[in-house]
């Protein structure tokens, strides 16, 4: 899986949460307001069962879901 699937498929889910904004792969969606505590469990939901992986407890760190790029090198790191 490359990494522009992996963003191409996180963008898709957040987008429809972030509204007017184009997200770039380095801006950090809780820096900028996009984030609250639901849609943060709802993203870590989204991701372990659509790359069929496990969030453990040590992953879930905030930088590891700050950024596209923080997201998909958790991803990659998870299914290599």
């Amino acid at each position: 899986m490359t990494s522009e699937t992996i963003k191409s498929t996180l963008r898709s889910f957040i987008s429809r949460h972030i509204q007017n904004h184009q997200l770039q792969d380095d801006e950090d969606i809780f820096a900028l307001g996009f984030v609250n505590s639901l849609f943060a469990m709802q993203l870590v939901l989204f991701i372990e069962n659509t790359f069929n992986i496990v969030i453990e407890d040590q992953d879930l760190n905030i930088d590891n879901f700050r950024t596209m790029n923080a997201m998909d090198n958790l991803v990659r790191g998870k299914v290599l």
